[in-house]
């Protein structure tokens, strides 16, 4: 059972002390020095290698003794945020000030807090933008996404957020497909998608709120969630292509978002989801479309579940085929067992030292950049 909550007191200090860090970080930044915690260690540990990969959720509206002890220790490098998690600013911005708290006390590099803030049926802070769904975004004139994006980042980052799982990057073919049947995606045509999704990240990272790109290779063809069944998108390799558009046009224009990849199977790409599939990630995401950044996968835990099987079997397919974050939706079991198998993986040789050591630099410059 979770703490029934913090005193007032402790929250103000908390909050306090967050808010000094982010300024002092800020202005080492500006004087050409590195923020608290984003300089990796000479030679960080396996734990640590490990640890700053796992995004995870967690229970209740305050930071538990046990998930402030795996924070200080380093076996977490980010938390996702549900409707569950949150009930007010001040519960918020008190429970995000604790969550890096915890960071700090154990010297550790930043907390990725994240969230799910598309607008529309997928808005996990209710009192925040945007006030439109993608879909209603994507009938206006892009500045509006571009607007929406901006108010939303100011929104979440007074919150204590720093990344938010969107914009939707999926191009739907027609009704049948359940991204348009949600009115997630921003239009059936890919240039408007490309333009809106580009132009809401761009909001998004003026306020130092980093944006994601999803789901990659894309799900804009699937009729099903992959939260709800195990999907398979049987379009050709053109078909897929066409539809990378939205993310061409945001590297291109030097955005820097991080890319969200699919549970989805893609026959024509690889018999493997994407979000496990080499071929996916380092063929085509880094070599062909020349990505630089942070990947995170889609929900583990919910294709574990569809596959009838556990989660860290595919954290380590995750993790071996180049996924830099590894998303886990589930309990905290579910979690720390993910971690378990990852650093035995790591200490047998399984997961190679190398591609470990890339993920981490990338990681950690991406916190050094909020």
């Amino acid at each position: 059972m979770h703490r029934p909550g913090i005193s007032a007191r402790r929250a103000a200090a908390a909050t306090a002390l967050c808010c000094a860090l982010i300024a002092a970080g800020a202005a080492q930044a500006r004087a050409g020095g590195t923020p608290h915690g984003s300089a990796p260690a000479a030679t960080p540990t396996l734990s640590q290698l490990v640890g700053q990969r796992l995004v995870v959720a967690f229970k209740g509206t305050t930071a538990s003794r046990s998930l402030r002890a795996r924070i200080r220790t380093g076996q977490i490098g980010g938390v996702i945020l549900f409707g569950s998690n949150i009930a007010s600013p001040s519960q918020l911005q008190a429970l995000t000030a604790e969550l890096q708290l915890a960071a700090h006390n154990g010297g550790q590099p930043p907390l990725l807090i994240t969230t799910d803030q598309e607008g529309g049926l997928v808005k996990r802070i209710p009192w925040a933008p945007p006030d439109h769904s993608a879909q209603q975004l994507g009938q206006l004139p892009t500045a509006k996404s571009h607007t929406a994006g901006s108010l939303t980042g100011a929104a979440l980052r007074a919150d204590g957020v720093n990344i938010d799982l969107a914009p939707v990057a999926d191009v739907p073919t027609g009704p049948s497909d359940f991204i348009e049947q949600q009115q997630r995606a921003f239009s059936t045509s890919r240039f408007i998608v490309a333009t809106h999704a580009a132009a809401f990240a761009s909001g998004l990272e003026g306020h130092k709120v980093w944006p994601t790109l999803k789901h990659f290779p894309g799900l804009g063809r699937a009729t099903v969630s992959t939260d709800d069944a195990l999907v398979h998108i049987n379009a050709t390799a053109q078909q897929l292509g066409r539809a990378w558009l939205p993310y061409k046009v945001a590297f291109r224009q030097n955005l820097d978002p991080m890319v969200m990849l699919s549970t989805a199977v893609y026959p024509a790409l690889d018999r493997r989801a994407a979000a496990w599939s080499p071929a996916v990630i380092k063929g085509i995401l880094r070599k062909r479309l020349g990505f630089t950044g942070v990947t995170i996968t889609d929900s583990l835990d919910a294709a574990a579940h569809v596959r009838h099987t556990t989660d860290p079997p595919l954290a380590l397919k995750s993790a071996a085929a180049g996924s830099d974050l590894i998303l886990i939706t589930g309990s905290r079991a579910s979690s720390q067992a993910v971690f378990k198998a990852l650093l035995a993986a790591a200490k047998n040789g399984t997961l190679p030292v190398g591609g470990l050591n890339k993920s981490y630099a990338r990681i950690l410059a991406l916190k050094a950049r909020l």
